[in-house]
């Protein structure tokens, strides 16, 4: 009668684990009779633990039947998990499911802040032209920065007013100094290379001053021609070209002014013809001053190791955010470093269209 009893709750258990397991609709659902029947704490595991407490004769049928019944029991677990997954696969998909000919959504494309732009047309006019782009450092020496270039001590650009400078690096040091312009890399540039020269530098530059229509770091772009026989009628040709193309007016009235640099001499501002009314680029009888230029003075060629009388040359300078507010119709300077998304993507240019203007060159 014991042994009955034995195999009636074993096939109750039986009976009741496969109908729980028939029930079942989730995985949540059916990990619970898993753990309940055949966990650590589970109605079969406590029976197993039970075996040590009878005789040698009914604990070797016992076992037998608890061991036939977890096998079983294992079986029919594993297999419902497996159909209970391939249902939630399968209602996965039908709930997922993409429909290929509709069309792909529109996905946001950054673009090329105008700055950028106008350095890469740059590059573009002046490359034709044969100069290559040379780089210098941020934060340079007195010397590279002023005293090289021929400005005096007593200059305004020296004082604290209008320069960032830094900590000295050392007790009996200078002060280094934010650039204030890219003048260094020209520098530079005639101590470590030998003549013929032909360079631009596009870069950061910085001076303290901020408003409409000036910004405490900003962007310029400067040039050097060194070679032997350079007059003054190298620098106007270049320059007029680059302002014609780069403003893609070729008939762009462009004159040069007598003015004063350290740097240079004789030293010239350029302008360009545009309408004061309007604000048309070469129209209208108005002038409209958009960069500096002259011959390297000799001082600034005998502080590099070039003798004067061998080398001449031409340098000029402008400011990359002026020529792009003129070109492109910008009103106000500080627009340029807000990171207004909207500002961005009215100004902004197309990653794949092409920066090069050289064509007319």
């Amino acid at each position: 009668m014991g042994q009955a009893v034995m195999g009636d709750d074993l096939e109750a258990l039986r009976s009741e684990t496969l109908e729980a397991l028939a029930q079942a609709q989730d995985h949540a659902a059916w990990d619970a009779i898993r753990v309940g029947v055949l966990g650590k704490s589970g109605r079969l595991t406590r029976l197993l633990k039970e075996l040590g407490k009878m005789s040698p004769e009914e604990r070797k049928e016992r076992g037998q039947a608890l061991n036939r019944l977890r096998d079983a029991l294992n079986t029919a677990v594993e297999q419902r998990g497996q159909e209970i997954a391939e249902a939630a696969l399968e209602s996965r998909l039908k709930s997922e499911q993409v429909d290929v000919t509709l069309p792909a959504p529109a996905t946001p494309l950054g673009l090329v802040h105008p700055i950028s732009r106008t350095i890469e047309e740059m590059t573009a006019i002046f490359g034709a032209m044969g100069f290559s782009v040379a780089e210098g450092p941020d934060i340079e020496s007195q010397w590279h920065n002023f005293s090289a270039l021929n400005t005096p001590d007593h200059h305004p650009a020296r004082t604290e007013h209008d320069t960032f400078y830094l900590p000295a690096t050392h007790e009996d040091a200078p002060a280094r100094v934010l650039r204030t312009q890219t003048s260094g890399v020209q520098i530079r540039t005639m101590l470590t290379q030998e003549p013929p020269i032909r360079i631009i530098a596009p870069g950061r530059t910085y001076r303290a001053d901020h408003d409409a229509t000036h910004s405490p770091m900003f962007h310029q772009c400067e040039g050097l021609v060194i070679d032997k026989g350079i007059t003054l009628g190298h620098l106007k040709g270049c320059l007029i070209e680059f302002l014609r193309v780069f403003f893609d007016k070729p008939n762009l009235p462009v004159r040069f002014r007598a003015s004063y640099f350290p740097f240079t001499e004789p030293s010239m501002e350029v302008d360009i013809g545009w309408s004061r009314q309007t604000g048309e680029i070469g129209g209208g009888t108005d002038w409209l001053e958009v960069l500096g230029s002259g011959m390297v003075h000799p001082r600034v060629l005998a502080n590099c190791g070039l003798d004067p009388a061998i080398w001449q040359g031409f340098a000029f300078g402008m400011g990359i955010e002026r020529l792009t507010m003129l070109k492109n119709g910008i009103p106000d300077l500080r627009s340029f470093y807000e990171s207004d998304l909207r500002w961005l993507r009215h100004y902004g240019f197309s990653s794949l269209s092409s920066a090069s203007l050289a064509e007319g060159v």
